[in-house]
């Protein structure tokens, strides 16, 4: 066999078996592989941004990976966004990239670029096969990487010349490292802590963010009197009927430190202390009170959910905390007129579908959907981390492709990261995938109105008119039709409400522009 069929039929003994690509020349032969080999599920996407986010979307909802097929240096770099945010999330991704074949790369053509230097930016891993009998090895290997605790990015470069030549060889299943070992003084030492009378947070991290290792989280807070938080970089948690809540520290610098300003002590499970995303003039980086004494009970590459069942044996917690009885849906009135976040909380909440997929880059138009995570049915709530936008529209169609087209995917999505990745939507229509786009639409960079009163900052009208999406208008509804989504337009929540409904009782994809 030659290079390209060793890593699919490697890919699919690693347990690989989708695909997430926009391929150019460089990668012909591993597309062709791809019909001599059956069993791996190839997805289009229409720009790169699209194709990493998928992957992490995938990811985040199975909690394997996916590979990515992308072209050359600039495919990579037009990816680079999502992966920054799949990196953050800590999803597993087998990122391959396609380059020049060996002899041709010192000729400096067109697309020649230093793949290896924009890959570790985001990657765990880097490797590059120096001949096709290691390519099989090189990418059982990456997929083990990514596949690790927590999950991480292992980027597989791909010589053309490595994928056309023969001497191939598949690589059987590559062994994962366990995740690193639990430190019992740390468990102690947190017993000690939480105890001790004084006021105390249990914040949670994203591995941590379990349904057991939030009730977990819960049962420990209920035995000591702290109180439980999830940390900003929680990617995804279960939501809804019999979970406790999580409340992430806020994303405005003053909230946040209001929120956090009473504790004093903050264990971590699986996440580092919280910090502002930006530095602001007169305003303090790490979000806890300066004299709160800080305590890592477990790091990104421990069990934070085993940490949290061993800190509760040691406090004497009982497992399953008291949760309050959820309000009958039928209690829960459908809202009228102008749209607000409160209103579109009710309205999910009211008819969200059961085990349902929420991805939200709602933004500013957001009440944190509290709601929805108390009164709707059980669904998994998934949050853009790292900062880019762009991967509302990507991710939740990877989460699609990832819960075989049986869960409901609701995207609350703004308006301008939508600008971003709206080739999605082709590719949900293309894969006839059941996801539900609420694109926010208020014509503005809200988010970053804001920004400009946290750095003291005072915008003129040069200024507002970079933030303002209005002029032109977008036609978002249209849009989405050109790329073969069904959509609609809507001012008001009740016709906001029969919109949803209306999309939730079929199998295909709908855009609702939410004009507010």
């Amino acid at each position: 066999m030659n290079g390209a069929e060793s890593l699919v039929r490697t890919l699919l003994a690693n347990g690989v078996d989708t695909c997430f690509a926009n391929p150019g020349t460089s990668e012909m032969h591993f597309v062709a592989a791809l019909d001599r080999v059956a069993g791996v599920r190839c997805v289009l996407g229409l720009q790169e941004n699209v194709v990493t986010g998928m992957a992490d979307g995938y990811y985040r909802v199975l909690r394997r990976p996916a590979a990515t097929l992308l072209h050359c240096g600039p495919g990579l770099s037009n990816g680079l966004a999502n992966l920054h945010n799949a990196r953050r999330a800590e999803s597993g991704v087998v990122n391959i990239v396609g380059d020049h074949a060996t002899a041709h790369r010192p000729f400096d053509s067109p697309l020649t670029a230093d793949v290896t230097a924009l890959a570790a930016t985001v990657s765990a891993s880097v490797c590059t096969p120096r001949d096709t009998q290691l390519l099989g090895a090189n990418a059982a290997q990456a997929v083990a990487i990514a596949r690790q605790h927590p999950g991480q990015i292992a980027t597989l470069i791909l010589p053309a010349d490595i994928s056309w030549s023969d001497g191939g060889r598949e690589a059987g299943l590559a062994a994962v490292n366990a995740p690193a070992p639990l430190d019992p003084h740390g468990i102690e030492a947190a017993r000690r802590l939480l105890t001790s009378g004084r006021r105390s947070l249990i914040l949670v991290g994203n591995s941590a963010a379990t349904l057991d290792g939030i009730h977990l989280a819960h049962a420990i807070a209920a035995r000591t009197g702290a109180d439980v938080m999830g940390s900003s970089l929680v990617a995804a948690m279960p939501r809804g009927h019999g979970v406790p809540p999580l409340p992430r520290v806020p994303y405005p610098v003053d909230v946040a430190i209001a929120a956090l300003s009473g504790y004093e002590q903050v264990v971590l499970v699986n996440c580092p202390p919280p910090v502002g995303f930006f530095g602001y003039p007169g305003k303090p980086s790490l979000l806890c009170h300066p004299q709160a004494l800080l305590h890592t009970l477990s790091r990104a590459g421990q069990d934070g959910t085993n940490a949290l069942r061993l800190l509760a044996e040691a406090v004497g917690a009982d497992r399953e905390p008291a949760t309050p009885a959820p309000i009958s849906r039928e209690e829960i009135a459908l809202p009228q007129g102008e749209p607000t976040p409160e209103k579109l909380d009710m309205a999910l909440a009211a008819l969200l579908p059961e085990n349902a997929i929420i991805v939200d880059e709602s933004l500013t138009f957001s009440n944190g959907y509290t709601v929805t995570g108390a009164q709707a049915p059980a669904h998994d709530h998934l949050i853009i981390t790292g900062g880019a936008i762009g991967g509302g529209l990507p991710v939740a169609t990877g989460a699609a492709i990832a819960s075989g087209g049986k869960r409901r995917v609701v995207n609350l999505q703004a308006d301008g990261s939508a600008a971003y990745t709206l080739q999605s939507l082709w590719t949900q229509a293309r894969e006839k995938l059941p996801c539900t786009t609420i694109l926010l639409n208020n014509r503005r960079y809200n988010i970053l109105l804001g920004e400009y009163r946290n750095v003291g900052a005072v915008p003129g009208p040069t200024a507002m008119s970079m933030l303002d999406l209005g002029n032109p208008d977008i036609q978002w509804a249209a849009l989405a039709r050109a790329f073969g989504v069904e959509a609609t337009r809507v001012t008001t929540m009740e016709d906001c409400s029969k919109a949803l409904a209306a999309s939730f009782a079929t199998d295909l994809p709908h855009l609702i522009e939410l004009v507010i």
